[in-house]
């Protein structure tokens, strides 16, 4: 199945000169949203982890039914004051701006094993930034994946020796 013709591009948005990668399209059809969550189910099952770690709000789409499928923990991370416990932050470069999130600080066990996830991989900013918070509580990160990846971006550059999985690349 090709996914990319699920993925609507918006032109211009958030800001001009960047082009959205819309996966609403994708959500809404049920046979391309199964088969792009069992592409990445598949090959998340090449590494070893305990929790899924997803930024909101598109992270959560496409975390929370891997977690779901593979019984794994699943641990939000949010925007600033969107947390109700005590949390640990980052603050990162986007493709357009700078962004903050916060993990809770009891949301990985030292030592646990951590897959992140996303909708896009762009910059890798918001991956690194995972990633940092993700160490800052003493979990691993063993892998991550996406539903997009942007290589015109390069942010493999950024994430050096993070495996990537991501079915739709541009």
């Amino acid at each position: 199945m090709d996914l990319k013709a699920f993925i609507r591009d918006i032109p211009d948005f958030p800001q001009k000169g960047v082009i959205f990668r819309d996966i609403t399209p994708l959500l809404k059809d049920p046979t391309a949203f199964k088969h792009a969550i069992d592409t990445i189910v598949e090959e998340t099952k090449k590494y070893e982890f305990d929790v899924i770690v997803c930024p909101e709000a598109r992270g959560f789409m496409i975390g929370a039914p891997l977690a779901y499928i593979l019984n794994k923990g699943f641990v939000p991370v949010r925007k600033p004051g969107k947390l109700p416990y005590k949390t640990i932050s980052d603050t990162y470069e986007l493709e357009y701006g700078k962004a903050e999130l916060h993990i809770h600080e009891d949301a990985i066990k030292p030592g646990q094993k951590v897959l992140i996830v996303d909708d896009v991989l762009a910059t890798g900013g918001t991956a690194l930034a995972l990633k940092r918070l993700v160490e800052k509580v003493g979990g691993q990160v063993v892998a991550s994946a996406f539903l997009i990846e942007l290589t015109y971006l390069n942010p493999r550059d950024l994430l050096k020796d993070l495996p990537i999985i991501a079915p739709i690349k541009y």
